[in-house]
């Protein structure tokens, strides 16, 4: 049972790492995708009315379709910035939105609050299904959660160790040269 629950959880952190989930859209990326496809928008009709090239008018058109997409996915926001003229869309805040939004937008989970955040839900669901087999998974979720605490400790203060103490960086790293490459994966995917 014990080795069960162990596979699948870790499994599930090495197969799927933090790497390959985002958090959800905030309200800055929803305004940053809804102002994107009004400024695409604006561009668009700008080329047709300026008379632009053919190509030009087509990039325009194509960029215009395609942030429709982006602010679908996105959603919408609860709060709609300016963007009735050029002017409005050329504010410095609509910059700084922009780069606030770019910079939100390459934030991933802690893989260790993903774990805990696994461990608890685990946890509530063989509390919920009670019984033996259920008190079981509880206690050995609880170990598991406790064994994960303590492996971002001692990986935190790895780092920190390392950090602060630049002279023995390489016989730190040389001490975990033995490690196994299991070992090694989830060290890395936990860093990560």
């Amino acid at each position: 049972m014990r080795k069960i629950f162990g596979t699948l959880i870790l499994s599930c952190l090495l197969v799927v790492g933090c790497n390959s989930l985002r958090l959800a859209p905030d309200e800055s990326q929803k305004q940053n995708a809804w102002l994107h496809n009004r400024t695409v928008l604006m561009a668009a009709d700008t080329a047709r009315a300026e008379d632009a090239s053919e190509k030009l008018q087509g990039l325009t058109q194509l960029s215009e379709l395609q942030s429709r997409a982006f602010s679908s996915y996105f959603g919408l926001p609860k709060e709609f910035p300016a963007a009735a003229t050029a002017e409005d869309l050329l504010a410095e805040s609509n910059f700084q939105l922009a780069r606030t939004a770019l910079a939100e937008s390459a934030e991933r989970p802690d893989a260790f609050q993903l774990a805990d955040n696994l461990f608890e839900l685990a946890i509530g669901i063989s509390a919920l299904l009670g019984g033996v087999y259920g008190t079981r998974a509880v206690r050995f979720l609880k170990q598991a959660k406790s064994k994960s605490q303590a492996l971002q400790e001692i990986i935190t203060g790895n780092e920190l160790f390392k950090k602060e103490h630049k002279a023995y960086a390489d016989a730190f790293k040389q001490a975990q040269k033995n490690q196994s490459n299991d070992t090694r994966q989830v060290v890395a995917q936990l860093k990560a």
